[in-house]
């Protein structure tokens, strides 16, 4: 295994070498920029979702490689554990929820400087309810001519299954991945669109359950372990990532009623997260495993999807998600199956590079602000300035776009495929494509959150 390793990197250092003398004769300046990496042996974690594929495909197909890397993939067992091995330096990198650098920076369950400069993908999640509730929900879901349910399927519909439960005093219980994750938030954001209070968090007070006044009670589950939490009716209704909903279909244990991409279209989800120290003490390092996780995004959405086959096969390995290759490919094909029997098309559940994907926006990391703030994992008011801040300190567009640029001089990439950099500033356009018809604006976070009648709005305290 050592001569085969010591035998990779030759060949490696050889394309290297070859290619910058090529990259040094026409702009040497270029050539400088690009630089060596600083630490070449690299160790990255993840989690068990398909949403990790971006690291997946740029191992298997070289592209760590082709920079001058050499990295180890491992899967770990909980997001608690992945984010501590990234700040004590066990792991280099990591698949990260796009909440955990956020919260890691404002010093939210621990306190430690992590950035991102690279989006992994958007939407890929869903929620999940058992079949005993779904059949309570579906008579009250609209039906379509066929007689299969009208989606978006909104949670108007299982109101009166929480009022009943509260009725007779049971609890009614739900499952998220991470306190700080988007499926928490996701979640919330889908049960308070119904009427539903999720519950508020108040650190200040050491409460940290974030079940305050709630209607519905949510707590942590890991991602592989949902189907298995919701078949032992431990919870009733869960929101995961892929391909923890399918899951539930095939073993014909729950039906996914909604989809992230219908509660929020396009939505951030995941984030490639390093600490601030790695970035500086390793910044040639840092931009070259920026540069091969593009190219591995771009890939799995070029030609419509084309790649996607490869891809869920690759996944499919024990060493990486490990789930069927019929579960990862229900939603990485651009379809997704409801019911059992009741699949659809949804071309863009899964998206890596689509729709500039991959850039991370500070109106991303300011829309997980605003929801920390609305359920009280922020206890005090901030303004409008300090989410811009904030996320400033933890989204880093500087860092992509050198990596990107090098890939469009280096005719990797085209320029259409990325946000204009000469203009781009960080916010998208205002989002208009929520559940609730509430327009999200990045650039007034505290006029965002005053609009919701559920949640904690300017003044409001626990």
């Amino acid at each position: 295994m050592y001569v085969v390793k010591i035998l990779s990197k030759l060949k490696s250092l050889v394309h290297i070498v070859s290619f910058t003398s090529i990259i040094t004769f026409s702009n040497f300046s270029f050539a400088e920029k690009l630089g060596w990496p600083e630490k070449e042996e690299l160790t990255f974690g993840f989690i068990k979702l398909t949403d990790m594929a971006p690291i997946a495909i740029a191992y298997e197909n070289g592209y760590f490689e082709e920079e001058g890397l050499y990295v180890t993939i491992e899967a770990q067992a909980n997001w608690k554990v992945l984010l501590d091995g990234v700040i004590d330096g066990r792991l280099d990198g990591a698949h990260m929820l796009a909440g955990q650098p956020i919260a890691a920076t404002i010093g939210y369950g621990t306190q430690a400087d992590i950035i991102t400069p690279f989006s992994m993908d958007l939407n890929g999640n869903a929620i999940t309810v058992s079949n005993t509730i779904w059949e309570k929900m579906k008579v009250n879901v609209p039906k379509i001519a066929d007689g299969r349910p009208l989606h978006p399927i909104k949670a108007d519909a299982l109101k009166p299954v929480v009022e009943e439960f509260k009725a007779k005093g049971k609890p009614f219980k739900m499952g998220m991945v991470f306190p700080v994750s988007t499926h928490n938030y996701e979640l919330r954001y889908w049960l308070a669109a119904g009427g539903i209070h999720p519950g508020f968090y108040a650190p200040h007070k050491g409460d940290t359950s974030g079940k305050l006044q709630a209607d519905a009670l949510l707590s942590v589950t890991p991602p592989p372990q949902m189907p298995a939490t919701l078949e032992a009716g431990t919870i009733y209704g869960y929101c995961v990532g892929e391909p923890w909903n399918q899951q539930a279909v095939f073993k014909g244990i729950g039906v996914p009623v909604v989809t992230d991409y219908e509660i929020w279209k396009n939505n951030p989800e995941k984030v490639f997260g390093i600490t601030k120290a790695f970035a500086e003490k390793y910044p040639n390092t840092t931009i070259r495993l920026t540069r091969a996780l593009i190219r591995a995004a771009k890939w799995l959405d070029e030609n419509n999807n084309a790649n996607r086959p490869a891809a869920v096969k690759i996944l499919s390995q024990s060493n990486y998600v490990g789930a069927d290759y019929d579960v990862i490919a229900n939603s990485m094909t651009g379809t997704f199956e409801y019911e059992k029997g009741d699949k659809r098309s949804v071309p863009d559940f899964n998206v890596f590079f689509r729709h500039f994907a991959t850039y991370p926006y500070y109106s991303d990391a300011i829309w997980y602000l605003t929801q920390m703030r609305r359920w009280g994992q922020i206890s005090k008011d901030k303004s409008d300035e300090w989410y811009h801040e904030t996320a400033k300190k933890v989204y880093r567009p500087d860092i992509y776009t050198k990596a990107a640029l090098s890939l469009i001089k280096e005719g990797k990439m085209d320029v259409k495929d990325f946000p204009d950099f000469s203009t781009e500033d960080g916010y998208r356009s205002p989002q208009t494509h929520f559940i609730d018809d509430i327009i999200y604006d990045g650039s007034k976070p505290n006029e965002y959150i005053n609009q919701f009648k559920i949640g904690l709005k300017q003044g409001d305290t626990i």
